[in-house]
C-alpha cells in the first residue's frame, strides 16, 4: 500500500500536477526518488531525514521509495521537499491520511523542520484553486499564495502544520500581501530639447512600437528611455496576474506584495542568451520574459553580443520565449516594448573632444554589429542631435510625463475599442496587430496610400519595414484623435527610419517622392 500527495512541477508557467507516492517496504534502510527528479529533487532525502530527527520522528525501518508520477515528466526544485515529507509521515501513521486528501503541497524544509521560502507559490496557488485544492506552502509565501484565490494553509514549520491536522493548534488564513506603487516615475520635464525624440517616445508607448535611439554621448538617450515607463497605462488586473506569476517563478516577489506598474528591465551589456531570454539549467526566465508587458531597455545596443540580440527577434515577433531541452521544452510570456539606445560609432560619434577618430569607416563597423533581421523588428529608429547649451537654458517645457501620458491612455482606449469591435484580442495594440488584419484597422487614404507604396520603393522597405510602418502611421492617427489614416500620418511614419550606413533617411526618401 502506498500513500501519496498531490504536488505541482513547472514547465514554464504551467503548473502540472505531479502525485507523490510513497512505500515502504523490505529491505535495509534507505530512501529512494525516482521519477526524473533533479539534484535538489535527489537532495531531499537528506533534508526530510534530518526534519523528521529535529521532530522525534524515526525513519521508517524499511526502503522507503518515492516515485513522483508522472515519471517521464522532468521535476526540479527543492519545493517536493513537503510533499514527500508527508507522505512518509502518513505512511508512518504519523499524520492522518485522510488530511492529505484534497490538498496540494509545496515547499522547502529546513534541516529543523521549519519551512523555507520557495519560488512559484502564486502559479502553484492558481493551479490549486483551479483544480478545488487547497494549498499548503510555507508561512513566507502565504501572502504571495493569497492572491490565488483559494484556500491556502500557509504553516511555519512541520511540526506546525501536524498540529493543525490533529487539531492542536488551528493555522488562521493567511491575508493577501499589498498591492503597492513604486514612487513617481522620472517625469519628461527633466529633458530640455529634443522634442522629436519626445514625439517618438510618446507614439511608442500609445501603439507599443519599438523604439531606438542613435546619438552622441550625453544627447540624452538614456535619460528619454528611462521616461518611457511612466508614460505607459498601469497593468490590468489580467495583465498583473501573469507579470506577478513570472516574478513569483523567479523569486522576485518581495512577501507577496504585487505592483501595477509595469517592468523596467535594463539589463547590462555584458548579458547572456541565457540571461537575456531565459534558460540555464533550470530554463528559469530571462530579461525578455521578466519585461513582459513592460519594457526592455538595451542601452549601448551594439555592445551586446550578437547571438543574444538576435535571440531577441523570435520573441519581439511571437510574443513569447520558447526554451528547447532535449527532453522538454519551457515557453515564457515576452511581449515587451523594446528600448534601446546606442552611439553612432565606437568612438562616440559626437563633435570635439570625444568625438569620432576613424571617420565614416567607425561608424559602418560599428553598427554592423546590428543584423539586419533585428532592425527591422524596430518600428521607430531615430537619430537623436547634441544637446546645445542653449537647449540647457531653456526653461523647463510646459509639458511633462502627466500631459504625454493621459494622450497615450486615450489613443489606447481608441485601440482596445477597435480591436474589440473587429472581434480581436481585448487591448489589442496597434504594434501587435496581425498583418491580415491592417486592411481592416489601419488602411490608409487613397494619398496615404500612394506615398507609402512609392516610399517602399524608393527607401526600399521590406514587407516587414511596410507594415510596420503601417502600425506606427495607425498610432499617430490615434494620438491626433483621427479615425482613419492620412497622408500626413504616413509621412510621419515614415520619417521615423534612420539612416543606416549606405541608405537614406525616410525623410530623404520622401523629398524624393513628395
Amino acid at each position: 500500500m502506498s500513500d501519496s500527495v498531490t504536488t505541482i512541477a513547472f514547465s514554464g508557467l504551467e503548473a502540472r500536477p505531479v502525485d507523490v507516492q510513497v512505500q515502504i517496504a523490505g529491505g535495509l534502510p534507505n530512501i529512494v526518488i525516482v521519477g526524473l527528479g533533479d539534484k535538489a529533487v535527489s537532495e531531499s532525502r537528506e533534508r526530510v531525514r534530518a526534519a523528521f530527527a529535529s521532530l522525534g520522528l524515526a525513519m521508517p525501518a524499511g526502503r522507503v521509495v518515492v516515485n513522483l508520477a508522472p515519471a517521464d515528466l522532468p521535476k526540479e526544485g527543492s519545493h517536493y521537499d513537503l510533499p514527500i515529507a508527508l507522505a512518509m509521515m502518513a505512511a508512518i501513521g504519523a499524520m492522518p491520511r485522510d488530511a492529505l486528501d484534497g490538498v496540494l503541497a509545496f515547499g522547502e524544509l529546513g534541516l529543523d523542520g521549519a519551512l523555507a521560502a520557495t519560488p512559484g507559490v502564486l502559479p502553484a496557488a492558481m493551479a490549486a484553486q483551479g483544480k478545488g485544492l487547497a494549498l499548503i506552502c510555507p508561512a513566507a509565501c502565504g501572502a504571495e499564495a493569497a492572491w490565488g484565490g483559494g484556500e491556502v494553509i500557509a504553516a511555519p514549520s512541520l511540526i506546525a502544520l501536524v498540529n493543525h491536522f490533529r487539531g492542536g493548534g488551528q493555522i488562521a488564513p493567511p491575508a493577501r500581501g499589498d498591492l503597492v506603487e513604486s514612487g513617481p516615475a522620472p517625469d519628461l520635464r527633466d529633458v530640455k530639447g529634443q522634442e522629436q525624440a519626445k514625439r517618438a517616445l510618446e507614439i511608442a508607448a500609445a501603439g507599443g512600437h519599438n523604439i531606438l535611439f542613435v546619438g552622441p554621448p550625453g544627447s540624452g538617450k538614456s535619460m528619454l528611455a528611462q521616461r518611457l515607463p511612466g508614460l505607459l497605462p498601469p497593468l490590468s488586473p489580467a495583465e498583473l496576474l501573469e507579470v506577478s506569476q513570472i516574478q513569483s517563478v523567479a523569486g522576485l516577489l518581495d512577501r507577496g506584495r504585487l505592483t501595477r506598474t509595469r517592468p523596467f528591465r535594463a539589463p547590462h551589456h555584458s548579458a547572456s542568451m541565457a540571461a537575456l531570454v531565459g534558460g540555464g539549467l533550470r530554463a528559469r526566465p530571462g530579461e525578455a520574459s521578466l519585461a513582459h508587458e513592460g519594457v526592455l531597455f538595451l542601452d549601448e545596443l551594439p555592445e551586446f553580443a550578437p547571438q543574444a540580440l538576435d535571440a531577441l527577434r523570435q520573441p519581439l515577433e511571437t510574443g513569447d520565449v520558447s526554451i528547447a531541452r532535449a527532453n522538454h521544452r519551457v515557453t515564457y510570456p515576452a511581449r515587451f516594448l523594446l528600448a534601446a539606445a546606442m552611439n553612432p560609432c565606437r568612438c562616440g560619434g559626437g563633435t570635439g573632444i570625444g568625438g569620432c577618430r576613424r571617420g565614416p569607416r567607425c561608424a559602418i563597423e560599428y553598427q554592423a554589429r546590428l543584423s539586419g533581421p533585428l532592425i527591422d523588428r524596430i518600428d521607430i529608429q531615430l537619430d537623436i542631435p547634441p544637446v546645445t547649451a542653449a537647449d540647457l537654458a531653456l526653461p523647463p517645457p510646459a509639458e511633462g510625463t502627466a500631459e504625454a501620458a493621459s494622450r497615450v491612455a486615450a489613443a489606447r482606449d481608441a485601440q482596445g475599442g477597435r480591436a474589440s469591435e473587429a472581434g480581436l484580442r481585448e487591448g489589442l495594440l496597434n504594434a501587435r496587430i496581425e498583418a491580415a488584419d491592417l486592411d481592416r484597422l489601419a488602411a490608409p487614404d487613397a494619398a496615404g496610400a500612394a506615398l507609402l507604396s512609392q516610399a517602399a520603393e524608393k527607401m526600399p522597405l521590406s514587407a516587414r519595414a511596410f507594415h510596420r510602418a503601417l502600425r506606427v502611421a495607425r498610432t499617430i492617427a490615434d494620438l491626433d484623435g483621427a479615425t482613419g489614416v492620412r497622408r500626413v500620418h504616413i509621412a510621419e511614419a515614415l520619417s521615423l527610419k534612420r539612416r543606416w550606413p549606405g541608405a537614406e533617411t525616410g525623410e530623404q526618401a520622401l523629398s524624393r517622392v513628395s
